[in-house]
């Protein structure tokens, strides 16, 4: 389970995390989650370091590993982007970042640059986290109109692209959900199920954050399903899991047959 922390959603729900991170983090990963990502990694640019330190050694200290949120790609705009990415990736390394999101939602490259971006990242002994979909202009919370005046690609890429990038050995891609579950007039549930078709499931990690779009994915799927949620939902996905919340499709319906496994 994935979790999205956001800056701006600590300051207005949490007031005394505003100054610290600190009550919320630890508030949320005592509910076995495996990743903690920092929302867009600019927007983390405003917390004090100290702090920033402060939030990291503290997933670190769960068994968390923390993830930057889409902004690498945009180096690429820099007028010498080499130089400004490597920088970019020295000091998410002292930061103790783990892994280094890296997405074209907004931004278009050939396929081979996104592959020398996976090098690089694993150059610095860091782990990449290529984020796909199949909607161009997706993470602008653009409405379904706006979405589908631009048009989406055939899922046939997204698969063939991820077959390269865990060929290159990336761990875990991540699926924007803007296209399939998030704005749009009908959710593109053919998109998902030949995701989870054609690609690795325990390696393919579905964005959710939503609790009919995760509802949906645990009942088709089962518990085990990837999902990438935002850190006030992990006590009602996790419940979901558990079988003691659900609606009215899933209550009492979520179960598991694993006679080896003691709880």
């Amino acid at each position: 389970m994935a979790l999205d922390l956001r800056s701006r959603t600590l300051a207005r729900k949490s007031p005394e995390a505003a100054g610290s991170p600190r009550y919320v983090v630890h508030t949320t990963l005592l509910w076995g989650s495996d990743i903690l990502r920092t929302s867009w990694t600019r927007s983390f640019s405003l917390f004090q370091e100290k702090q920033l330190r402060e939030l990291i050694d503290l997933a670190h200290d769960h068994g968390v590993y923390v993830s930057t949120g889409g902004w690498a790609e945009h180096l690429l705009t820099h007028l010498d982007p080499n130089a400004v990415f490597d920088r970019y990736l020295s000091k998410c390394k002292d930061l103790g970042f783990d892994v280094i999101e890296l997405s074209s939602g907004f931004l278009s490259f050939p396929e081979d640059d996104w592959l020398r971006l996976v090098d690089k990242v694993q150059s610095y002994k860091l782990e990449p986290k290529p984020e796909l979909g199949i909607q161009f202009g997706a993470g602008g919370d653009t409405p379904a109109a706006g979405l589908e005046s631009i048009g989406s690609s055939d899922p046939g890429k997204l698969v063939n692209l991820g077959h390269k990038f865990l060929d290159a050995g990336v761990k875990r891609l991540m699926i924007e959900s803007e296209g399939i579950t998030e704005n749009v007039n009908s959710w593109r549930t053919d998109v998902v199920s030949t995701i989870m078709k054609e690609l690795l499931v325990e390696r393919v990690m579905f964005e959710a954050a939503d609790p009919k779009v995760f509802n949906w994915y645990i009942r088709e799927f089962g518990i085990d399903v990837n999902l990438f949620v935002d850190h006030s939902q992990i006590v009602q996905l996790t419940c979901l899991r558990s079988g003691i919340w659900g609606t009215a499709d899933t209550w009492g319906k979520i179960v598991t047959f694993r006679p080896n496994q003691t709880k």
